[in-house]
């Protein structure tokens, strides 16, 4: 991981080919990230692991933008933030008239059992997530390396250069709030 520490130093540096050095040493871990975040998803979804992969990557490499990063954990957690605004910007699409945002497209099996709620579940999830962001940055940001990233407690605290108790404590404040924040939009 030495390796990723100085190809992301290159890349701050503003080195062009740092980037293609740096896919294939990261790309076997973005893609089980993204497959895991894309588990949970409803089947037949038309992003795939590997779209997802590429175009995080794209945004976190982008030469013409300066990027900073700390560390292999900030590399990672960049990446969990990237995959999650793709996941949103495709919700928020999809979600648009002109996608057909009314209309729920329905396989001919599935008529009888209508659960296409993935969409509209994941911008509620995010507003959330905003509101507890604006309460605590941190407890945000562990949310998202669990629920975007699909990482283990364990390894979003490494990530963050936080103990495991004090995500332990995060992890708890955090379910509670978005717990009471999703029962209040039930509400509504």
């Amino acid at each position: 991981m030495a390796d990723v520490t100085q190809i992301l130093s290159q890349i701050e540096a503003g080195d062009p080919s740092a980037a293609d050095q740096l896919l294939p040493l990261v790309y076997e871990e973005l893609r089980k990230l993204a497959a895991a975040k894309l588990a949970h998803e409803k089947p037949g979804q038309t992003l795939q692991a590997t779209a997802l992969v590429h175009d995080a990557y794209l945004r976190l490499v982008d030469v013409e933008k300066a990027q900073q990063w700390n560390s292999r954990g900030h590399f990672f957690g960049a990446a969990a933030e990237a995959m999650r605004r793709i996941l949103i910007d495709n919700a928020r699409r999809k979600r648009r008239l002109v996608h057909g945002g009314e209309f729920k497209r329905i396989e001919l099996d599935e008529a009888c059992s209508i659960e296409d709620k993935c969409s509209e579940d994941i911008l509620i999830v995010d507003e959330a997530i905003s509101k507890l962001e604006a309460e605590s940055s941190e407890k945000s940001e562990l949310v998202k390396l669990r629920y975007f990233a699909g990482m283990t407690l364990s390894e979003a605290a490494e990530a963050m250069g936080i103990s495991r108790s004090t995500a332990d404590r995060y992890w708890a404040y955090a379910k509670v709030f978005l717990f009471c924040e999703l029962e209040d939009r039930k509400k509504d």
